[in-house]
């Protein structure tokens, strides 16, 4: 039995689930999102609880239950509260700022680095930490990992892009002698 399928989702205030044969949709504050079903697992809903029942016990649906399970909890915290990523920048010279809906990034090079966010995600800039925001998790992982790919952290210095949490081994330089 998976464990994540077997949990309960709680719906909280202000966010709505609708369950249609082949989707589900959740509306909230921060938005609307929705995913389809997966065709081996049942979906339901009462009393404000989601849960989700595996049609057989196929290899496919075992895994395919606590993936959809995970995708509708990601779909309900997104529209409820939203998520939040942060990039640190560290380097000399090493700076963002935000545009309207495109961050302009110099990282080194001998031009600046234009992207433009996906939508739905939203980005501040607070010194050298860029706050990525939005409702929708894949979204917003995808943006964070695109910007951290213009220039990822180098061991040796630890000068580059890199998530907030994230901790860069670092290397001994080259020893002179």
């Amino acid at each position: 039995m998976s464990r994540i399928g077997g949990k309960v989702i709680a719906l909280p205030k202000g966010v709505t689930l609708t369950l249609t044969a082949d989707a589900i949709s959740a509306k909230g504050p921060k938005g609307d999102l929705s995913i389809k079903t997966h065709k081996l697992i049942d979906v339901t809903q009462e009393d404000g609880t989601v849960t989700f029942k595996r049609k057989n016990d196929s290899k496919e649906a075992r895994s395919a239950h606590g993936l959809m399970r995970a995708l509708t909890a990601n779909l309900v915290t997104g529209v409820s509260t939203g998520f939040e990523r942060k990039l640190e920048i560290n380097g000399v010279g090493y700076r963002a700022e935000v545009k309207g809906k495109e961050i302009v990034l110099n990282l080194g090079f001998s031009h600046p680095v234009n992207y433009t966010l996906p939508e739905g995600v939203t980005a501040k800039v607070e010194k050298n930490i860029i706050v990525l925001t939005g409702a929708d998790k894949q979204k917003l992982g995808a943006a964070a990992s695109k910007i951290r790919s213009f220039r990822p952290p180098e061991p040796y210095k630890g000068k580059g892009v890199k998530y907030l949490e994230e901790h860069i081994q670092r290397k001994v330089g080259k020893a002179a002698g």
